[in-house]
């Protein structure tokens, strides 16, 4: 497993050298199983910026809950949730970039994420029920049981395309994965950056 206190860096291989002309915060939202530390710390470390994994946010008694097989209630996650979007506000007044994990299943969960905060990228990590149950039941020191996955998706509003999500399947290796964010990352920059000199011809 990819480690995230700092030392991600060395398991990534850079074949490319990002480039992008402002800061970027990525959420990385899926069900539990689908990759999302893993890929997010290979992607922090291809950006070059922090990493935070949004489960180390939870309260003790959210953790407790699902150590038990417990589903969590929106109540349960509302504190979670505002303290991983004041992380995410933090790095914004900072100017900094920073990609951070979070399940994020609900629309109304992004909604306190990331809503209309300007330069937050949702990504999102896709896969198949059958697929993501066989890489949790692999995952035995992991504290969400393979009994909550009916739960996660029976829960997950997948992100609509008025959410301008980046969409990837999690079939395909995790560095790979990471790659092909950076390269949509790098495409949307590209087009924000074109498109910025007309914005502002416009307002005189």
């Amino acid at each position: 497993m990819v480690e995230h206190d700092g030392q991600a860096r060395r398991f990534w291989s850079p074949a490319f050298t990002p480039s992008l002309s402002r800061p970027v915060i990525v959420v990385i939202m899926g069900v539990s199983g689908s990759g999302k530390t893993t890929v997010a710390a290979l992607l922090a470390a291809a950006l070059g910026c922090q990493f935070q994994e949004g489960d180390d946010l939870h309260p003790a008694v959210n953790v407790q809950k699902m150590h038990s097989g417990t589903p969590l209630t929106d109540a349960d996650r509302l504190p979670w949730l505002q303290k991983i979007a004041k992380e995410v506000d933090g790095w914004r007044a900072r100017g900094e970039s920073a990609v951070v994990t979070c399940s994020a299943l609900k629309r109304a969960y992004r909604k306190i994420l990331i809503g209309d905060r300007s330069h937050v990228t949702l990504v999102y990590l896709k896969g198949s029920h059958d697929l993501i149950r066989r890489r949790m039941t692999a995952r035995l020191e992991h504290f969400m049981p393979v009994a909550l996955l009916d739960s996660q998706f029976s829960t997950l509003e997948e992100p609509t395309e008025d959410e301008r999500p980046i969409t990837v399947n999690i079939g395909t290796p995790p560095s790979d994965i990471a790659a092909t964010i950076v390269q949509q990352l790098e495409q949307r920059d590209l087009v924000a950056s074109r498109q910025q000199p007309a914005m502002s011809g416009s307002r005189i």
